[in-house]
């Protein structure tokens, strides 16, 4: 187990392409740390320098003491899975797990003992002797996950390695993931594209932009503060208000809203709809028109009309349902503390 920190890493690619830019971050040991991103962002290229599949133009890599940046992938002790499973088709299980073991000429009596054990730990015993295409895409993944766990290596990287499984295995699969990680102890750094899988596993999140790293922090704060409109929009569903402040009032067109703090001039906040309340007309802030209502089992989502723009609420699934009718007028309102104010970058 070792910890990462990245220093002024920088990547471009042929023609100019600026893959990551001048990138600086520290992941502690143990931690499950998730870059998270749209395509493009930078998230992959930056697992693949820390593997020692891409060489950075610029900055350094360590991993625990050592120096990382110019070795190759074998001499830096981790482990690997990719979305894609790579698995050898003509070999077995076991033969799959034990592959990483074989090419470090592992003693035979040695490597066919953490070959049990890799495959006990993500529960495929009894399935050794039967090849990929014989088992299941969420078994596939684990044959991978126990090739990449069996060299015990000092860090763990999954680039999108859930990516390719229908919604419900996918998050049995987040869930067993997260146990493996947690009995482990092994550093995780975990890409993803998918917010909800990475504020529901990681400890950290690092959400990329154009090379960079447009917000680090915990799931919590990622999501309950968002520095910039970016983060904001990409991470889960958010409305994005737009008015004048005036001390701790928002005015826009149309309505007024509370604000958690003191500002002055254009101000932009990010509202979660779960943070919107509904109730009967002339009762809040303003009032607005229900223009969508869809029924999401625990609750509604409802798409309103607040003086011209969208807004999304999130209603309890016992609100009256004359208030969730198209074409209802309903109050909004929101408490001081739940708009954030949102960086003009």
């Amino acid at each position: 187990m070792a910890g990462v920190v990245l220093s002024r890493v920088t990547k471009v690619f042929p023609g100019g392409t600026r893959a990551v830019d001048d990138l600086s971050t520290e992941i502690g040991e143990g931690e499950f740390f998730s870059l998270l991103g749209p395509s493009g962002c930078g998230k992959t290229t930056t697992l693949r320098m820390v593997a020692g599949f891409e060489a950075p133009d610029a900055g350094t890599i360590r991993v625990g003491a050592r120096d990382v940046t110019a070795l190759p992938p074998e001499a830096r002790n981790m482990g690997m899975v990719f979305q894609s499973y790579a698995l050898f088709p003509h070999r077995s299980v076991a033969e799959n797990v034990a592959f990483g073991l074989k090419m470090r000429k592992t003693p035979r009596e040695e490597a066919a003992r953490r070959v049990r054990d890799a495959l006990a730990m993500v529960r495929l015993q009894g399935l050794e002797d039967r090849r990929p295409s014989q088992l299941s895409g969420g078994q596939q993944q684990r044959v991978a996950l126990a090739r990449a766990i069996v060299i015990n290596p000092a860090v763990l990287l999954c680039d999108e390695p859930l990516g390719a499984l229908d919604k419900k295995l996918r998050q049995a699969m987040q869930f067993e993931l997260k146990e493996l990680h947690r009995r482990l102890g092994l550093t995780l750094i975990y890409v993803t594209h998918d917010q909800e899988e990475a504020l529901t596993m990681s400890d950290r999140i690092a959400v990329m932009r154009a090379g960079r790293i447009a917000q680090l922090g915990t799931p919590r704060e990622i999501y309950d503060r968002p520095t910039s409109r970016f983060v904001a929009d990409f991470i889960g569903d958010t409305n994005i208000l737009e008015g004048t402040a005036e001390g701790a009032t928002l005015r826009g067109e149309g309505w007024t809203g509370p604000l958690p703090a003191v500002l002055r001039g254009p101000t932009s906040i990010a509202l979660r709809p779960e943070r919107v309340r509904v109730g009967p007309a002339g009762t809040g802030l303003a009032d607005a028109r229900v223009v969508e209502a869809n029924f999401l089992g625990d609750a509604v989502l409802l798409k309103l009309s607040l003086s011209g723009a969208s807004l999304l609420a999130r209603a309890p699934r016992e609100t009256d349902g004359a208030l969730l009718a198209p074409g209802a007028v309903v109050a909004v309102s929101w408490r001081a503390e739940d708009p954030v104010p949102l960086d003009a970058a």
